[in-house]
């Protein structure tokens, strides 16, 4: 892992055509909030890191089969 420090206003540049900025610093220590701006083309998946943990939760649940849409329309057609 490569770890900057950057001030408000600077930016780190990811490959050709990925730039990230920080536009905000809040507070002081551990207690401290950055803001961040991505640039980055149009088609790049920009997610946090914990909303894409979740979207790949959400799909290993839909891949079990208890949550099957045409199995649980036959039990439903079944009573």
């Amino acid at each position: 892992m490569l770890v900057l420090t950057r001030k408000r206003g600077q930016a780190i540049k990811i490959g050709d055509d990925v730039v990230i900025t920080v536009t905000e610093i809040r507070g002081k220590g551990s207690k401290s909030i950055v803001k961040l701006g991505i640039t980055a083309p149009p088609g790049t998946k920009v997610l946090r890191e914990e909303v894409e943990r979740e979207v790949a939760q959400e799909m290993d649940l839909a891949k079990d089969p208890a949550f099957d849409i045409s199995l649980l329309g036959d039990k439903v057609k079944e009573q």
